[in-house]
């Protein structure tokens, strides 16, 4: 029987590398994101690289298409939960002015990585799969500028380490990609690339996605450490 990896929040960084990395170890492959514009092209490039895949536009804050879609894809042996906002310019305020409001809104974001783990469980115990998600490395390192977004991802850091220590022995790895930096080829390393006045030499100090994608296996495949961390930030 074939194997499925469902990739959730898709783009052309990260998010295509990890559908690659774990196409080429022959697992069938599901893109899942907002952008439904860019999924005949990411499915072509799979394809092209011997990869079957499939694609579906889902908003992750709408329970009612999360829940169909998971019904429709099926069995899931690993799920990448790399979900992240690319609008540069709607950040919330630093730290010391951030509000409860405030929080609740960045927290929407763990909810759904939630909603999906208690989806996908019982059939990752089953087959002994795996969850890998990444997060930000403002959930280990203060970066105040972020406000309520560093908590957000602290907490989902948190929840991954916690599942990790709870699902361990019954077969299933969970795992975090911890990156500070821009990401080659994704979304905000566009953004970044196309404004060199307001953003300088950041574009110049990137991550590889093919090496974070090819850690990512490696952690899934020997299960011996929880976070992996991926910084250019000094």
């Amino acid at each position: 029987m074939s194997r499925t990896a469902v990739v959730f929040g898709v783009g052309p960084g990260l998010g295509m590398s990890m559908a690659h990395r774990f196409g080429r170890e022959g697992y069938d492959v599901v893109l899942l994101s907002r952008r439904e514009e860019r999924h005949a092209g990411f499915v072509a490039e799979l394809a092209e690289a011997g990869v079957k895949a499939r694609a579906f536009a889902l908003d992750l804050k709408d329970r009612v298409r999360l829940s169909a879609v998971l019904d429709e894809i099926g069995d899931v042996d690993v799920v990448y939960w790399g979900p992240g906002a690319t609008d540069l310019d709607g950040l919330p305020p630093e730290i010391t002015s951030t509000t409860a409001d405030e929080v609740r809104v960045a927290m929407d974001w763990l909810y759904p990585a939630v909603d999906v783990v208690q989806r996908v469980l019982p059939g990752l115990v089953e087959r002994g799969g795996g969850l890998v998600f990444a997060g930000g490395l403002s959930a280990v390192r203060p970066m105040p500028v972020l406000g309520a977004l560093a908590l957000s991802t602290a907490a989902l850091r948190n929840y991954v380490l916690t599942l990790n220590a709870a699902l361990a022995e019954k077969g299933v790895y969970v795992g975090t990609l911890t990156i500070g930096g821009v990401i080659a080829r994704g979304d905000i390393h566009g953004v970044v690339l196309g404004d060199p006045v307001r953003f300088g030499n950041l574009a110049e100090r990137t991550l590889d996605p093919d090496e974070i994608a090819e850690t990512a296996w490696r952690m899934f495949v020997e299960r011996d450490r929880a976070e992996e961390v991926f910084s250019v930030l000094g």
